[in-house]
């Protein structure tokens, strides 16, 4: 019996593994940071992924138009939905009325994915961008999208906010059901159930591929709103027998499992417990060893959170936790916090994990998205975008109501099989897969420029701010174009400095030594020559390693040094 659970469980970690998409979102209330803004942050994580900045500007069609629907995540055409008269300019995941919109896919219920769909998760959200002027307005659409057309992905989370709100939103399809009446076939099961909550003022949030929402208020439609069915199509398929009020959203259709809590819950927690006192109670859950102790959906920080905050919590390895990803063997000898995959492998009969922390050398793209409520729309939300590994990358400031995006970021500049000179994606792939050869060595020459440029963007940002509000009293079209000079000229000066960043580390790092410098300038002798490279060893603890390992065929003789 007890090889049946164990198999059980080795299958089901085996098959979350195989059809997640690992991505990270952080949600902070308006009440909750140093600024009264309210921030999502996304990591879209994906091994095929090209990193890049999308951009839709507005428009205005005649009536009778129709949009075409493409599968985000593979471009497939999925059908075609009337279009508006007039849709938003979108910049990433950013409209210009400051919604901005992420997600996290969480699976769930796999007989639960609607084939006949129309509306995949990626459309949902960009096609909701172009519609939405508040967050509550999104979840509306979201969910009319859905129920009108058919949801034909997995469950998913998403992260919606504006400047006064934030919200978090769970979703599934109802399956396939499929009918005819009168010579035509149709899904009896089209739409999705679905969940969401407003985030309460002054509290954080956070979702990582698995369902958080359990419990939920039934008749506070300020706080909450629902899918008329989401009780009721549960206890139909079976999922659930109890009362209304006990009703658990992820319970019923995605319950927790070993890999949704130390995979997934896992980097919520790790935000959490360096904002709050109490999250050690819960590292047992996070572990995978106490299932049924479940994180709130919200705490409250102990402090008040800024942007820059938001970014290095994005970049998070579990470091101070026993957890540690540079701490253990799997790290190598020079600290390295990523594991390639996969994530659970066997060994000798029995069965291990590599972590998944927030940080990922798989990221296509992640955002800090700051919504103020102090500035008018087109100028208030900044979309603090990186390209690549959050840990290596540096978050460049591109204002919602910009009009152009630089060429470097933009869609189409090279992709993932074709390398491109000009392309933000392959200037910070250079610098982070290169640093991983050395990584507790050559990180801190990359933290130097990206703290350097993001402390640059974050003073910049009021500047521009007060320059763009005297221009839009006189020109509001100036006004415009100058936020997006700014955005366009940071983002190409982001991606030459990362280029000579990347030059200065071959420099430096050939061969495994490492060259003497200040301030990034090479010291070289009177003759001028290069001065005698450093040529570090490695740590104790690694050298214990290898002892163990190979010790019996390294071992020097004893009394012989040369």
């Amino acid at each position: 019996m007890m090889k049946k659970v164990v198999l059980a469980a080795v299958l089901g970690i085996a098959i979350w593994n195989s059809n997640v998409v690992a991505c990270t979102n952080f949600l902070v209330t308006p009440g909750a940071s140093v600024n009264g803004t309210a921030m999502i942050t996304y990591a879209a994580d994906a091994h095929v992924l090209y990193g890049e900045l999308y951009f839709r500007p507005a428009a205005d069609y005649p009536p009778g138009s129709m949009l075409d629907v493409y599968e985000w995540d593979t471009n497939k055409f999925l059908g075609r939905i009337p279009q508006l008269s007039h849709t938003f300019s979108v910049v990433g995941n950013m409209n210009e009325h400051q919604v901005a919109i992420g997600e996290t896919t969480y699976g769930g219920r796999h007989e639960l994915h609607d084939s006949t769909g129309i509306i995949d998760y990626g459309s949902l959200m960009y096609i909701t961008l172009q519609r939405a002027r508040t967050a509550r307005d999104a979840v509306k659409i979201m969910g009319e999208l859905v129920a009108e057309y058919g949801y034909c992905s997995s469950g998913e989370s998403f992260s919606i906010a504006d400047p006064n709100e934030v919200w978090i939103m769970e979703l599934i399809g109802k399956g396939t059901d499929m009918a005819t009446e009168d010579g035509r076939t149709y899904n009896k099961n089209k739409g999705a159930v679905w969940v969401a909550v407003r985030i309460p003022d002054g509290y954080v949030s956070g979702h990582a591929n698995q369902a958080r929402i359990q419990q939920f208020p039934l008749d506070d439609p300020e706080t909450c709103i629902y899918a008329p069915d989401v009780i009721t199509f549960a206890r139909e398929r079976g999922y659930y027998e109890g009362t209304d009020e006990a009703f658990s959203f992820s319970d019923s259709y995605a319950p927790i499992s070993f890999g949704g809590a130390r995979f997934c819950d896992m980097r919520v927690w790790s935000f959490f417990k360096d904002i709050n006192d109490n999250m050690d109670q819960y590292f047992d859950y996070v572990k995978g060893d106490d299932l049924k102790n479940r994180m709130p959906l919200y705490i409250k920080p102990n402090r008040k959170l800024s942007n820059k905050d938001m970014m290095n919590f994005m970049r998070d390895h579990l470091e101070g936790t026993e957890l540690d990803m540079t701490a253990d063997a799997g790290a190598g000898p020079f600290g390295l916090p990523y594991r390639w995959r996969p994530l659970t492998w066997e060994y000798d009969g029995k069965m291990y994990v590599n972590e998944r922390a927030t940080a990922t050398q798989q990221t296509g793209f992640s955002f800090v998205a700051e919504c103020r409520p102090t500035k008018p729309d087109w100028m208030g939300g900044i979309f603090w975008f990186g390209i690549d590994d959050a840990a290596a990358t540096t978050y460049v400031p591109m204002y919602c109501g910009m009009t152009r995006v630089p060429d470097s970021y933009a869609v189409g500049n090279g992709d993932l099989l074709t390398y491109s000179e000009t392309s933000a994606f392959w200037a910070f792939n250079f610098v982070s897969n290169f640093s991983y050869l050395r990584y507790n060595v050559m990180m801190e020459d990359v933290r130097k420029v990206q703290s350097e440029l993001e402390d640059k963007f974050i003073t910049e940002v009021a500047a521009i701010d007060a320059a763009a509000t005297v221009l839009n009293e006189s020109n509001p079209e100036l006004a415009r174009e100058f936020i997006t000079n700014y955005s366009v000229n940071m983002g190409d000066y982001t991606v030459q400095r990362y280029k000579k960043l990347g030059e200065f580390l071959l420099v430096k790092y050939i061969d495994g030594n490492i060259k003497k410098e200040e301030n990034g300038e090479f010291l070289r002798s009177k003759e001028g020559y290069p001065l005698g490279p450093d040529q570090p060893g490695y740590s104790e603890q690694w050298k214990g390693i290898v002892v163990k390992d190979a010790g019996k065929n390294l071992k020097m003789p004893k009394g012989d040094a040369h």
